[in-house]
């Protein structure tokens, strides 16, 4: 009897898989198409705008706008992990990707997905101790202790997500093959599954969760000092102005968090799944650069002055006319 079941499933077994996106908005599908190719563009070229001003700018060579590029790039790379394809989602109402095509998507996008929670907790971090240990910012935030976190997150994601995916890749998927949505995320893969799914569940639990917990937890403890700090400070000038250093992260990481928490903890209609995770996966890398390009001072004032730069280069001594971005 196993044996019969056995062949049954392997003849039943599939290595293709069908996203089916936006069925359900047939009608329109060209006004998605554009939107979501405009958004694409935006989010890539903002992000690629972002790392190449603080990259060209001294002034901010600093802890906080090296975390800001990663962050661009962690963006970039979740962004046309899964935009590219939408997009052929939905022109074409559907897209067939291989079994290992859409584990290979999953794997870059849990990735990025993971990178940008512990960037922002670094992030949060930063803002920390600028704010609550403004003497030792610059001993306990140093180059090493940059680049050793950042290289420190990329090793620990790549290798958590890689233990995932392998375990996945064994799994045995039998018909259908439809994913009713419009990226290969965990647990749609793991509903095309005829295999038993529990162990990996558990190991999904067991590595996904503290990663997911611990960086949330830092990141409101960080805040919670950083405003008991704030309110310690006599002037209200003073704990606007201090208050104001995180104005760009505190928005992102509400984005980022409420969409996530939302979607993992509490499922519910597909059509609503889909909605939120639009918001992480294509909302939030475009919010990024447009947050932190708006609200920040330094990175407008660095933008014109890089377009400055360029104009006398390329229009032959031509400049813009000088612009300083003022504080009120």
């Amino acid at each position: 009897m196993e044996d019969e079941n056995y062949m049954k499933n392997k003849t039943g077994s599939v290595t293709v898989i069908f996203l089916s996106g936006f069925q359900e908005f047939h009608n329109l599908r060209i006004f998605l198409f554009l939107i979501f190719l405009v958004i694409f563009c935006v989010t890539v070229c903002g992000n690629l705008l972002i790392i190449l001003v603080v990259s060209s700018s001294r002034s901010l060579h600093s802890p906080m706008y090296f975390f800001l590029t990663q962050l661009s790039f962690s963006d970039i790379l979740l962004s046309t992990t899964i935009v590219p394809n939408m997009l052929h989602i939905v022109l074409y109402e559907g897209s067939s990707l291989s079994l290992i095509g859409c584990l290979t998507q999953f794997y870059f996008f849990s990735a990025s997905g993971m990178l940008e929670t512990l960037i922002l907790t670094v992030m949060s971090y930063d803002r920390y101790q600028a704010i609550c240990h403004p003497l030792h910012y610059t001993s306990v935030m140093d180059l090493t202790f940059c680049l050793r976190s950042i290289l420190l997150s990329w090793l620990i994601i790549l290798a958590v997500i890689l233990v995932i995916s392998v375990t996945m890749s064994y799994l045995w998927f039998c018909e259908p093959n439809i994913i009713d949505h419009f990226f290969c995320d965990r647990d749609p893969i793991l509903e095309l599954s005829c295999s038993n799914t529990s162990i990996l569940k558990a190991e999904s639990m067991f590595i996904m969760v503290p990663l997911a917990i611990c960086p949330f937890t830092v990141i409101i403890v960080s805040y919670i000092y950083i405003i008991s700090t704030i309110m310690k400070i006599p002037s209200t000038t003073g704990r606007q102005k201090t208050f104001s250093t995180c104005s760009s992260h505190r928005p992102i990481v509400s984005i980022y968090y409420g969409s996530t928490i939302t979607i993992y903890l509490f499922p519910n209609t597909v059509n609503a799944n889909k909605i939120l995770s639009l918001l992480y996966t294509v909302v939030t890398p475009l919010l990024n650069p447009i947050i932190y390009s708006f609200s920040n001072g330094d990175i407008t004032q660095a933008f014109i002055n890089l377009l400055s730069k360029m104009s006398t280069t390329f229009l032959g001594g031509w400049q813009l006319p000088e612009l300083t971005v003022r504080y009120k």
